[in-house]
């Protein structure tokens, strides 16, 4: 009898046991699982991993990078950054280092420094499960200067079976069910999903699916998409979002569970109106009505 990822999980992780676990460990865990297993679904980078480096780079998020700029993964600035900016001492003194709004943006970011930069490419090519081959391809590529990085990565995995996120069951519905920030619940879009499967998969209509997620009945969706099982809010959690290059407004909206006509609203734009990469988006109270 198939037992469900869940249950395995309840009996492997979310418990004290022989391996004497750390409940702020735990609790990162239980805090970021669904941003690593949706990073996943979309990146090919598994979910073991980001979370175990997320719990190295972070001190399971109690670090200064991530307590005061949302940086889980130690991420420093490079040529190419053009957001905002912490300096802190790392392996020079007042390096720099890269300042995110939340850290969903942090977990995003660190999906595409991996995607876009060429040294880690060959780690694309293993085999999802394969943890320790990833864990060791890091370390290789130059991701961190300490020897023992892999092998940290590893201990880590394998003390808190993270590994069983990287072999979900994905055709149990209740699998790829979770919880947004914004408290909605929402499921991610498997390889070669359409919407009509996913209102299948979830039980929930295709007429409602449209609706709840600013859709038109010939959206193409993408693997790790998020659909949004419940009607988005009205206003976001956080007061403003910094516009990423290639951003658009129903992303934003996805990303922060907001309607999208109140998106429009709130910012006084048209309809139909995109943001430039740099831009701050309001989420929670309306712009005030420029002069001219």
């Amino acid at each position: 009898m198939k037992s469900t990822l869940f249950s395995l999980i309840g009996f492997l992780i979310f418990t004290q046991s022989a391996f004497g676990q750390n409940e702020d460990r735990l609790e990162y865990i239980r805090k970021y699982k669904d941003i690593a297993i949706q990073e996943m679904i979309k990146y090919k980078i598994p979910a073991s991993i980001t979370l175990a480096q997320g719990i190295l780079e972070s001190g399971n998020g109690t670090s200064r990078l991530a307590k005061e700029a949302n940086n889980h993964f130690g991420i420093k600035c490079h040529l190419d950054w053009e957001g905002k900016k912490i300096f802190h001492d790392d392996d020079e003194k007042n390096e720099c280092f890269r300042k995110y709004k939340t850290p969903e943006e942090s977990f995003r970011d660190h999906s595409l420094f991996l995607v876009e930069r060429g040294r880690y490419k060959a780690l694309f090519d293993l085999e999802i499960t394969d943890y320790k081959g990833w864990a060791k391809g890091l370390k290789k590529a130059g991701y961190a200067t300490s020897p023992t990085y892999a092998d940290v990565l590893i201990r880590i995995i394998e003390d808190y079976q993270l590994y069983v996120y990287d072999a979900m069951d994905i055709s149990r519905p209740e699998d790829l069910e979770f919880k947004h920030a914004s408290g909605l619940r929402y499921t991610l879009v498997q390889e070669g999903e359409t919407l009509e499967e996913v209102s299948d998969r979830t039980r929930v209509s295709i007429r409602r699916i449209i609706k709840y997620n600013d859709f038109t009945y010939e959206e193409i969706v993408a693997p790790g998409d998020v659909i949004f099982l419940q009607q988005k809010r009205n206003r976001g959690k956080t007061k403003y979002h910094i516009v990423n290059p290639g951003e658009g407004m129903h992303d934003i909206s996805q990303l922060h569970g907001i309607k999208l006509r109140k998106l429009y609203y709130r910012n006084r734009m048209l309809v139909g109106e995109q943001p430039e990469g740099g831009d701050k988006i309001h989420l929670r109270w309306r712009i005030r009505k420029s002069k001219k």
